[in-house]
């Protein structure tokens, strides 16, 4: 994925077990993070980073949507148990972490996998791709992420 290329639509479950579509928040900056799983530590960090900066990510227009693998099911427990304002998206088939390019070989205890690389992207109203953040490290990202939609906004005045 390219910066101001457009960003095809896609479908998935949420943590209510709901089905929505990229293009229902269209008119909208979409904050899309992708984390490798559910209530892990760096992956808790992060989505509540997210958490904590969600009122104002919200006052600037912008909608917050995290993504993994994890099961719907999954996503709903994570989202309970951090009281998670937004909307959490189970990518189970990878099809939409395909897409984005976020599955990488990663070595776990050892062995090779694949796994998601936590990685951030900004979409624009018009869905076209404003800036990807690789590489993510959890602490003080959603801040960061902030930051640049502001920086963006200013842009578009």
């Amino acid at each position: 994925m390219e910066i101001n290329e457009k960003v095809a639509d896609f479908t998935l479950q949420t943590d209510e077990e709901k089905t929505v579509s990229l293009s229902d928040y269209s008119g909208k900056p979409v904050v899309l993070f992708f984390y490798p799983r559910a209530d892990t530590p760096g992956c808790t960090i992060e989505a509540c980073g997210f958490r904590d900066t969600f009122q104002k990510l919200q006052d600037a227009g912008a909608v917050v949507l995290g993504i993994s693998r994890d099961t719907p099911r999954d996503q709903a427990k994570f989202k309970a148990k951090f009281n998670l304002p937004y909307t959490l998206l189970a990518d189970v088939d990878e099809k939409v972490c395909n897409q984005f390019g976020v599955l990488k070989e990663k070595n776990m205890y050892g062995k090779k996998v694949m796994g998601i690389e936590r990685t951030t992207f900004l979409i624009g109203p018009d869905r076209t791709l404003i800036h990807i953040f690789p590489k993510v490290k959890p602490e003080g990202h959603a801040e960061e992420v902030l930051a640049l939609l502001h920086e963006w906004k200013q842009g578009q005045k």
